[in-house]
């Protein structure tokens, strides 16, 4: 089960295993593990972590998306040292961009995106290690807002991409109120905050924005670092967050979780059928389902259809050589991966994330599983370490 500690994450991450200050430089968390019992069989229905066979002393290095950041903490400071013995895995809250930059040097074992990699990016890692693009969890970007004595706010699709491009200014807005009869809306600007660092979670929402709006299309575009027409940058979902927290009047966008964690507002948007949806697990789930995740594991939702989706989710994914030229670690490797698709699932709803459907664990868990030869992924029972290793 995850401790109260991990569950109640401030705006900042002041955790004692501690993410870094979101004006501050970068977000770390590492576990070491210490020795526990032998393996006994991969439950994928039991409460809590079973324990698991010995992979030696090894020590990953992972870097990327601020997205799935608090759940990835989760899995790695409680779920992993409980069932690795000697295992210490460091993964530090940059970004998305900056993740998929470390991970093309080579300077880390595994990255993490909010955005699957494209084909030129792929292009550039080492043609002898290759690369996996393994969806991990998924969840919803919604947009906060802090505007005192306004619940339930309800934004168009129109209005939310016209407070973005600067064209609607004030909170009492003629478009805002309209939508939204009845509420209290002040006669007070609107502060819009955007991320300053490469993002996954900007690319995934100027994607939708692209999408949706011919005018963000032409002026704007998308992709991980745009130019914001309007607003205040800060860094990552945690900078945002505490941004949004401070500034009276603010609307910005962040994950689910973050916002759910800390207590923000966010807005019903209005979704391709006409409705207007609240992010919740319950509302992803209808996006994913609406989504065929291809061969190639890479998806990319930029307006999903059905009446109950909400319309913007993505699947977040870990970055993973198919080879490692230490064995160890690319045992290890494959650990990590099927922890994170079994146990690792059920922390997800709690921090406000999406359980992957049955249908991707499988497709995810046979696609990570060419990683080593030491070790078999099992995602519906048994232990991981072939015989021998």
């Amino acid at each position: 089960m995850i401790s109260s500690k991990t569950r109640l994450l401030a705006p900042l991450f002041a955790l004692t295993v501690g993410l870094a200050a979101c004006g501050g430089g970068e977000t770390t968390t590492t576990t070491t593990t210490t020795e526990s019992p032998a393996a006994g069989a991969t439950d994928t229905t039991a409460s809590a972590p079973t324990k698991g066979v010995d992979l030696g002393n090894v020590s990953l290095t992972g870097a990327g998306a601020s997205f799935p950041a608090p759940l990835y903490l989760s899995w790695f400071t409680e779920g992993l040292k409980a069932k690795y013995p000697g295992l210490q895995v460091n993964y530090q809250s940059v970004g998305s961009g900056a993740g998929v930059e470390q991970f093309t040097q080579g300077t880390i074992d595994f990255g993490a995106s909010d955005v699957a990699m494209t084909d030129e990016e792929i292009k550039k890692v080492s043609a002898d290690k290759g690369v996996l693009l393994l969806p991990m969890t998924a969840g919803s970007i919604v947009m906060a807002y802090n505007v005192p004595g306004v619940d339930n706010l309800q934004l168009p699709r129109a209005v939310y991409t016209d407070i973005l491009l600067g064209k609607i200014k004030s909170w009492n807005d003629p478009a805002i109120a309209k939508a939204n009869a009845g509420a209290k809306l002040p006669n007070q600007p609107i502060t819009v905050i955007y991320r300053s660092d490469g993002s996954g979670t900007t690319g995934v929402f100027t994607k939708h924005l692209s999408a949706i709006s011919p005018e963000w299309k032409s002026k704007v575009g998308e992709g991980k670092s745009v130019k914001w027409p309007v607003g205040v940058g800060a860094k990552g979902n945690e900078g945002v967050t505490a941004q949004i927290t401070q500034t009276q009047g603010s609307v910005g966008y962040v994950e689910y979780g973050y916002a759910k964690q800390n207590g923000l507002k966010f807005a019903s948007l209005e979704n391709k059928a006409g409705k207007f949806v609240l992010p919740d697990e319950n509302s992803a789930g209808k996006t994913l389902e609406a989504v065929t995740l291809p061969d190639n594991l890479r998806a990319f939702i930029a307006d999903p259809d059905g009446g109950d989706s909400y319309p913007i989710v993505t699947y977040s994914w870990i970055l993973a050589y198919q080879k490692y030229p230490d064995a160890a670690k690319a045992k290890a490797m494959e650990a990590l991966i099927e922890y994170g698709l079994t146990e690792g699932q059920k922390q997800s709803v709690e921090l406000g994330y999406v359980p992957l459907p049955a249908n991707v664990v499988s497709k995810v868990a046979a696609a990570a599983d060419q990683i080593s030869p030491d070790y078999k992924i099992s995602v519906t029972g048994g232990s991981g370490a072939t015989a021998g290793n």
